[in-house]
Parts: structure tokens; C-alpha cells; sequence
């Protein structure tokens, strides 16, 4: 006699059986009833034009997953067939997922550049100029590759004035992503305290899958958020990353870094010799113009110094005192001269001399007065310089 089953017992029955029948499947499909779960779970369905499956990936496996599932998008899964035992239906468990018709590292690349490039992380107007001459390199990459040896060298003959600082860094694998951003930020600390500085991120080349923490988002978010300008170095010159796109300045390969963030020192001191013989060049010419200048204000100074106004005061003073000595003597020549005229004015009519020549002094009351003016009984005097008379005037007649 037959015992029926119960539905919990006949759910497993066809769990166990499709399981062991569907272990291992590759099913296309498009993607619709997308759910990503707050648990870290990827709830979905596949469809074609005629059917409907309902699938599941969990986080242990959706962590893994590069690229971000949208409705409508072709993938090809692989996984196993399982029941969803309380409500009898059932589902594929899915393992892996890839895009249908482009490799998933691809898509990937592009979803991730496609977002970043939205949220502004691309524009130019946003990216820092490096200096012209960095005071301290700050390297984040591996400190057992090539690529930082090679940059080592590079420095040393370039431009040997500038300190190197290596951040060794986990670059590929299991982790990178976490440490590159980790060491991005810790660089970015001590950069802070130093002007002039700069930070190259980056590694020697490889797979794109050896490259790919380059294309993590919280790589480039740590790029992004940095206040030091970063020049990303990944792989070779035809190889393209995340990093490439928001760093500051990307380099086709961490040697390249340090020859477009560096100045030759060869041409500095070319530079500075030839600035050194252009300045003494200026130099002599300015000591010439000013020694000119300078021999032209000593002459000056000469010609208006107080010794030589003192000097053409004296000789001022000795022209006036001549000039007054000149005018001195030319004033008693002339007083001298009219004295003489008096004494000789004089001499020509004193007494002595006029009794010579047959004169006298008629004075009348004691004054000489003009004979002319003498009347009839007027009285006068006769003197000469030996005799006095008294004289009475008898007549008066016109000499005719």
C-alpha cells in the first residue's frame, strides 16, 4: 500500500533529484525583477521570449561580481538547479554571472567609468597642477617591483634634489583595492605638511586582471578626495584605468611619472648659468650707469658744496670790498678834487694875492657886500692884508 508523501517530504524529493540532475548549468537570459538585498544577496529572474527562471547569488559570491546587473541586461549565468523547499518553487543558485556578448571586466570598466564621470570625478576644471619643482615624491605601489626601482633611478640622475617616500602597497589581488586607498589617504596625510609635494600611484604592467584594483571605485574615490595631485602610473602606455581618468595627470608608465613630474636638473644648471651670465651682464651695465651717475653727482655736489659756495662767497665779498675800496678811493678823488678847487678858488682870491694885483676889500659894516649897492655917505672899509681905511662914498657915477 502506497503512504503518501507529505509536501514538505515530495519538495525535497525534487530538490534532491534536481540538484543531482542540474549540478552544473550555463543558462542565457535577459535580467528582470532585479532586487539588490540590504544582506548583500542578488535576487533576480532570467527570461527569454517564451519563458520566466527565478535566480539567486549570494553574497558569498556577489562580492566577487565586477560589474553592476540592471533589468534588461543579457547574461549568461552558471550555478545549479535548487527548491526553494517552503514554497515548493524552484531556482537557479547561480555561481557566476558574465554579460552576454562583452567580458565582464569590460563592462565593468565602462559602468564604473560611465557613474564617475556623472558624479564629476573627470572634469579638468577640478584637477591640481603639479609644481614645477616637488620637494617630496610620495609613491604608493609595491615595494618589490620593478617599477619603483626604475623610478628610483630615474630620480636619482633627473632631479636627485627631491625625496622619494614609498608607501609599499599590496597592488594586485585579494585586498589591493582596500590597501591602494588606504595608502592614497595616508600619503595625502603626510603630504599635507609639505608644500610642493606630489603623489604617483600606480605599478608596473600586466593582465588587465593584474591591473584591476586600478578600476576599483574606492580607489578612485580616494583619488578624487586627495588634496595632493596625484599622477597615475599603471602598467604600460596602451593600458587604461580608472585611476588614469580621475588622477590629476596620467603617465604612460611609472618611470614617465617621474620625467613629466620632475625637471631635468642638466637643464636647470644650463638655466642657471646662462640666468647667471645674463645677470652679470645686467650687473655691469647697471654698476656703469650708476658709477656715471655717481661721478655726475660727485661733480655736482663738488660744484654746489659749501666749501665752494664759501669760495664764491669770498670771492664775492672780495670783489664788493674792492669795489667799494675802488669807489671809496674814486669818492676822495673827487672830494679831493673839489677841495682843491675851493683851495685853489680860495687861493686865487685871498688878500694877499689880489693886493698884488692892485685889489682890496670893501666891506661895509663888516661884510662884503656888491660895490653896486653902495650909496652916496655910505660907509666903508678898505682892507688889505697890511692896512684898514675908512672910506666915505662921495659920489656915485655909471662907468660908461
Amino acid at each position: 500500500m502506497n503512504v503518501p508523501l507529505t509536501v514538505n517530504e515530495l519538495n525535497n524529493q525534487i530538490n534532491a533529484l534536481l540538484e543531482t540532475t542540474f549540478s552544473n548549468v550555463y543558462v542565457d537570459g535577459e535580467i528582470s525583477n532585479l532586487t539588490y538585498h540590504s544582506s548583500g544577496h542578488i535576487y533576480f529572474s532570467i527570461k527569454d521570449d517564451k519563458s520566466t527562471i527565478s535566480c539567486v547569488m549570494f553574497k558569498g559570491n556577489a562580492q566577487y561580481l565586477k560589474f553592476k546587473l540592471t533589468p534588461g541586461m543579457k547574461i549568461t549565468i552558471r550555478g545549479s538547479v535548487t527548491v526553494y523547499v517552503p514554497r515548493g518553487t524552484y531556482q537557479i543558485l547561480c555561481t557566476k554571472i558574465e554579460p552576454s556578448g562583452v567580458g565582464e571586466l569590460s563592462l565593468a570598466f565602462e559602468q564604473l567609468k560611465t557613474k564617475l564621470q556623472i558624479k564629476g570625478y573627470f572634469y579638468k576644471s577640478i584637477k591640481k597642477e603639479l609644481p614645477d619643482y616637488p620637494k617630496n615624491i610620495y609613491v604608493v605601489t609595491s615595494n618589490t617591483g620593478a617599477a619603483i626601482e626604475d623610478m628610483k633611478k630615474i630620480l636619482a640622475h633627473r632631479y636627485p634634489i627631491a625625496k622619494m617616500i614609498l608607501i609599499p602597497t599590496l597592488v594586485q589581488g585579494v585586498g589591493a583595492k582596500d590597501d591602494i586607498a588606504r595608502s592614497i589617504k595616508f600619503a595625502d596625510s603626510l603630504a599635507s605638511n609639505v608644500k610642493d609635494s606630489i603623489m604617483i600611484v600606480g605599478r608596473g604592467g600586466g593582465s588587465i586582471e593584474d591591473l584591476w584594483a586600478f578600476n576599483e571605485e574606492n580607489v578612485a574615490d580616494a583619488i578624487f578626495n586627495s588634496k595632493t595631485p596625484i599622477i597615475s602610473a599603471v602598467g604600460h602606455e596602451n593600458d587604461f584605468v580608472i585611476s588614469d581618468f580621475v588622477a590629476d595627470v596620467r603617465a604612460s608608465t611609472p618611470s614617465n611619472a617621474i620625467e613629466i613630474s620632475t625637471p631635468n636638473i642638466n637643464d636647470l644648471i644650463m638655466y642657471v648659468d646662462g640666468f647667471k651670465d645674463e645677470l652679470n651682464s645686467k650687473l655691469k651695465i647697471i654698476f656703469q650707469t650708476k658709477s656715471f651717475a655717481l661721478e655726475s653727482m660727485r661733480s655736482l655736489f663738488n660744484q654746489h658744496s659749501f666749501s665752494k659756495r664759501f669760495s664764491l662767497i669770498e670771492q664775492t665779498i672780495s670783489y664788493i670790498k674792492k669795489q667799494i675800496i675802488q669807489r671809496h678811493q674814486q669818492f676822495l678823488i673827487e672830494q679831493q678834487k673839489k677841495i682843491d678847487f675851493v683851495v685853489q678858488v680860495f687861493e686865487n682870491n685871498h688878500p694877499n694875492k689880489k693886493i698884488n694885483k692892485g685889489f682890496v676889500q670893501v666891506t661895509k659894516e663888516n661884510k662884503i657886500i656888491d660895490i653896486d649897492n653902495f650909496n652916496i655917505s655910505d660907509e666903508i672899509t678898505l682892507e688889505t692884508p697890511k692896512n684898514k681905511f675908512q672910506c666915505k662914498i662921495l659920489q656915485k657915477s655909471l662907468n660908461i
